[in-house]
């Protein structure tokens, strides 16, 4: 069992060097699973705004979680679940509920024992099912933070219980550079360091956080300050992509001196050829497209994550630097479409919820759809699209019901279900659906098979009341969920590339296997570069 802790400051980056260090270990062929704790009352983060945190990241299993272990799975090419990703809300809601079945006996309920204990259930839940050799525990938050005291406490009694050899921390701290007194200053990590001993817990490993590279003077002095090796001092320089991070780490021999400390043996060095040869494309490609990206959070980037990353791996693949454009859908409008999206090889529409910002993404796919620019629509985007066609192919007054509940036309409406719901807490359509694809189409085409599996979070769906009239004007339903019949893609005829699909295909693309539609998707705004040049 590994915990990553930070100090000093969030957003370090203690996900990318839970995944980096995940990568190295599975690279030298161990078992690797990554989990998150996160000290916030939620019990998910899918009620957050995200603006507030970032994206929403969808498992399999329906699990709405936290978007480092969107990170995870990019990097490790594996799927996670509801059981990566736990948050004090979930840890309190399950001891409560005991308490109420009775299952104390009358004893009181206090953070320690009983919420230790259940953190401790969780941390060693992954780990018992047998199927991995290492299980990385990435700890949210700062130490110091009263948020964090429960976790870390559980963290000191696990090491305890499981001693050295099955346990080590990595701390994950800040060496701010002073432009003013051209130093770096050890002092914050001496006190983050300080704080962690005061709650009981003696890091192992210091990883360092720095603009600058670590002088060996500068390593001895947090060698002796903070009770490491001076070999566990590791460097974390800044990088020009996340991407850079594990062979960054390689170098610093960070996977070495964990297998060194737990007294585990391997064989042989980590093979990382897979993952050298995507940087190299990644890092000197050939052509460069622009692509707008348009959704109502552009002010967060963070918040369309996996959308960001999808293109990476997708640009890779293609050789081909894609250049995002952050365009707000509240700034488009019937005059300023052309304005706003001239100069572009491709467009997405975001996914996203309410109605704010709605018009201007049917305004955008508008546009693109008379002028043949490539498109893709993801969940809210594909409906956007289909009420764009209603309304301007069809004639129909047509919206959606999430845009304006009294619509003569609601194309896109609530699943019946859905409709007795007032919990808004994981109440989505969420998590893995199949769906079967029509021979003949873009997307049977990229895919190159029949039945895929996706993963969905809405509460609109196309209303199939009107798909005999779309399909018949030209939009077409290339597929469809084999159980419910209900939408999953829909594409033009006659046009480039126009797919919107009900899912998020973002969710499934990692380093080793880019996803099939931002392939094509990259490769069709390629094309189009090309040929208006």
């Amino acid at each position: 069992y590994i915990f990553v802790t930070g100090g000093v400051t969030s957003s370090l980056g203690k996900g990318i060097i839970a995944a980096s260090l995940g990568k190295l270990l599975q690279a030298r062929g161990f078992k690797v699973t990554i989990q998150k704790f996160d000290p916030y009352i939620n019990i998910d983060p899918g009620t957050l705004n995200p603006y507030e945190h970032g994206e929403c990241y969808v498992t399999d299993d329906g699990a709405e979680t936290d978007l480092d272990l969107g990170h995870y799975e990019r990097f490790l090419n594996i799927s996670t679940s509801r059981a990566n990703n736990i948050t004090t809300g979930r840890i309190y809601h399950n001891v409560i509920t005991k308490e109420r079945q009775g299952e104390y006996l009358g004893k009181t309920v206090q953070v320690v024992p009983h919420i230790t204990d259940e953190i401790k259930r969780n941390i060693f839940l992954l780990g018992e099912s047998g199927e991995y050799d290492f299980v990385i525990t990435e700890i949210g938050g700062s130490v110091g933070d009263i948020e964090s005291l429960p976790y870390i406490e559980a963290v000191r009694q696990v090491r305890w219980d499981l001693g050295a050899n099955n346990a080590l921390v990595i701390h994950l701290t800040l060496i701010p550079y002073l432009k003013a007194a051209k130093e770096l200053k050890t002092k914050p990590t001496q006190h983050s360091v300080k704080e962690l001993l005061a709650e009981g817990i003696q890091p192992d490993i210091l990883v360092c956080r720095t603009e600058m590279p670590l002088p060996i003077e500068l390593r001895k002095k947090l060698a002796l300050f903070c009770n490491v090796h001076l070999n566990s001092v590791i460097e974390s320089i800044d990088a020009d992509t996340i991407y850079d991070v594990p062979l960054l780490m390689k170098r610093e021999k960070l996977d070495e001196r964990v297998l060194t400390k737990l007294k585990v043996h391997s064989k042989h060095e980590p093979d990382l050829e897979q993952w050298k040869t995507f940087l190299g494309k990644l890092k000197s490609p050939t052509e460069e497209i622009n692509i707008g990206l348009v959704g109502k959070y552009v002010s967060l980037p963070d918040a369309y994550k996996s959308i960001v990353e999808a293109f990476v791996h997708a640009g890779a693949q293609n050789d081909c630097k894609v250049k995002l454009h952050w365009i707000s859908s509240e700034d488009i409008s019937a005059e300023t479409v052309q304005n706003v999206l001239k100069g572009l090889d491709g467009i997405l529409v975001a996914p996203g919820f309410g109605e704010r910002g709605m018009e201007g993404k049917i305004q955008a796919i508008k546009w693109v759809r008379e002028n043949k620019i490539p498109f893709f629509g993801i969940c809210l985007g594909m409906q956007c699209a289909v009420v764009e066609f209603s309304r301007h192919v069809l004639g129909l007054e047509a919206s959606s019901t999430e845009l304006n509940p009294k619509t003569k036309n609601p194309v896109i409406d609530m699943m019946e279900e859905q409709k007795k719901i007032t919990i808004k807490g994981g109440t989505m359509r969420l998590g893995s659906y199949t769906c079967k694809l029509k021979k003949g189409s873009k997307a049977h085409a990229a895919y190159g098979e029949s039945l895929i599996q996706e993963r969905h979070r809405h509460r609109y769906e196309f209303n199939n009341s009107y798909l005999e009239q779309i399909e018949n004007a030209g939009l077409r339903a290339v597929g469809v969920n084999p159980d419910s019949a209900l939408v999953e893609v829909v594409e033009l005829k006659d046009h480039p590339w126009f797919v919107g699909v009900q899912y998020h295909p973002e969710l499934k693309s990692t380093v080793l296997n880019p996803h099939p539609l931002f392939v094509k998707f990259v490769e069709a705004s390629l094309n189009y570069k090309k040929s208006i040049s």
